[in-house]
């Protein structure tokens, strides 16, 4: 049943009939950004284990001392009597310009753009109209302006789609298996600040969610840290989405992922999250995201060295991997207080974009491949679309190239794509296999990071 007739129920098997909106497996990449009270500190000390050098998590893992990597950083440089909420007075995103954010992300060839509306901190990006945020969101403490809604604005005026990231849990009210002591903020933090627990759902949680979607109908809602702790009951998560699938102003374009309960993740949501290769994607099973940062980071750190950066090459093998395998690659960028992209950022997704004005056609509207099998070659990835397959090489390759047909159907052609269009390449087919002559080596000029070509049917 379509989805604009249907009304859904709030339990499982309900939401689960839900038809993805098509534009989210269409779109292929987007831009993830954290940017909060975090990014005043910006620090968190770089180790190689997973998650650990997060440094959005300055509040619970240097502030306090949840995974710490035994650093005293906040108590030698700020004073242990320097609360963490004190450091919002310094952020002020005076050179933050949303027009410029936008401009960028469209150069680098992004479909969406999410942003985080409120991190685990609690602190809002929008002057939320919630009693328990006052003087812990923007206009009351930090930028002067709706951050949320200007770069909203900016986005849809690039034509690309805009989404929030939300924590379902707030570290100063929620308690947690995770930290030894059931909490990842002090307790002095969470007596100043926190609410009661169990009035959590029904006094911040669901109200904002209902306001960010009727303020800013996001394409796109993030959920993060309800797979943790929360309870289906606690979290009000099936209510919510029967709602917003039904009632929402924004309900035949969103899509949510599945981070609202413990239980959710693999299970229930439009699509599955995975971060920093955490999992395996999954494939052909249901719509799926991998995010990372450029670096081991989410939220700018200054604790990263260039060594803790990816390439562009890297970033640009990577998406390609994961849209072979039917995902979406969802890369952050982590701004300064100040409201500026980092240079090294901004470099990587220029270098992105120019990749992506030749060979942008192999990653937009594909899916895995259903006609050609699945190369063995770790440098070979293949796409497919309508009549159209698009094997994709993060090596320029030195030998024929031979392609495996799952059935015996005509090749019309076989085209490299450069910057002077599609050049034809000579091939043949010997039963079930493509086989693609070996490449001049001159074909390679002016193409960096990976090569294209495209097999017509």
């Amino acid at each position: 049943m379509n989805n604009k007739v249907k009304k859904f129920e709030p339990n499982w098997d309900s939401l689960d009939s839900r038809v993805i909106p098509e534009w989210f497996q269409k779109a292929k990449f987007g831009i993830f950004i954290h940017w909060g009270v975090y990014s005043v500190p910006a620090w968190r000390k770089v180790n190689n284990a997973l998650f650990g050098s997060y440094a959005e998590w300055y509040y619970a893992s240097v502030y306090s001392d949840y995974n710490n990597n035994d650093d005293d950083f906040h108590s030698r440089i700020y004073g242990k009597d320097f609360l963490y909420r004190d450091f919002a007075k310094s952020f002020h995103a005076e050179l933050f310009s949303a027009e410029q954010w936008a401009e960028l992300f469209k150069k680098a060839g992004a479909k969406y753009v999410v942003l985080t509306s409120k991190h685990h901190e609690g602190y809002c990006m929008w002057p939320t109209k919630n009693k328990h945020k006052k003087n812990w969101r923007v206009g009351d403490v930090g930028p002067k302006q709706d951050i949320l809604g200007s770069l909203t604005q900016a986005v849809r005026n690039q034509n690309m789609k805009m989404g929030v990231y939300y924590s379902m849990v707030d570290w100063e009210t929620n308690w947690s298996h995770r930290p030894k002591s059931g909490y990842f903020v002090p307790e002095r933090d969470r007596k100043l600040f926190g609410i009661s627990e169990q009035k959590y759902p029904d006094e911040i949680l669901i109200p904002q969610l209902k306001e960010l979607v009727e303020l800013y109908q996001p394409s796109v809602i993030f959920s993060d840290g309800g797979e943790w702790d929360l309870s289906e009951e606690y979290s009000q998560a099936k209510e919510f989405l029967a709602w917003l699938y039904n009632n929402a102003p924004n309900k035949d374009e969103v899509v949510v992922n599945d981070r609202f309960c413990v239980d959710m993740p693999g299970n229930h949501g439009d699509y599955y999250s995975t971060e920093y290769n955490d999992k395996e994607g999954f494939g052909k099973i249901h719509p799926w995201e991998e995010s990372r940062g450029i670096g081991k980071s989410y939220g700018f750190n200054r604790a990263e060295q260039i060594c803790d950066y990816r390439t562009s090459e890297q970033l640009i093998h990577q998406m390609i991997e994961i849209v072979s395998k039917g995902g979406n690659f969802l890369l952050n960028v982590g701004p300064t207080a100040d409201g500026r992209i980092p240079l090294l950022q901004q470099e990587r997704l220029i270098d992105i974009g120019k990749w992506m004005e030749i060979n942008s056609e192999a990653i937009y509207d594909t899916t895995f491949t259903h006609r050609i099998k699945t190369p063995s070659d770790s440098h070979q990835f293949v796409t497919e679309k309508e009549n159209v397959n698009y094997l994709m090489m993060t090596a320029w390759p030195t030998d024929s190239i031979q392609l495996q047909l799952n059935e015996v159907v005509n090749v019309k052609a076989c085209l490299l794509l450069t910057h002077n269009g599609e050049i034809p390449v000579t091939f043949n087919v010997q039963n079930d296999t493509i086989i693609i002559d070996p490449l001049p080596l001159s074909l390679k000029d002016n193409l960096v990071f990976a090569y294209t070509i495209k097999v017509v049917f």
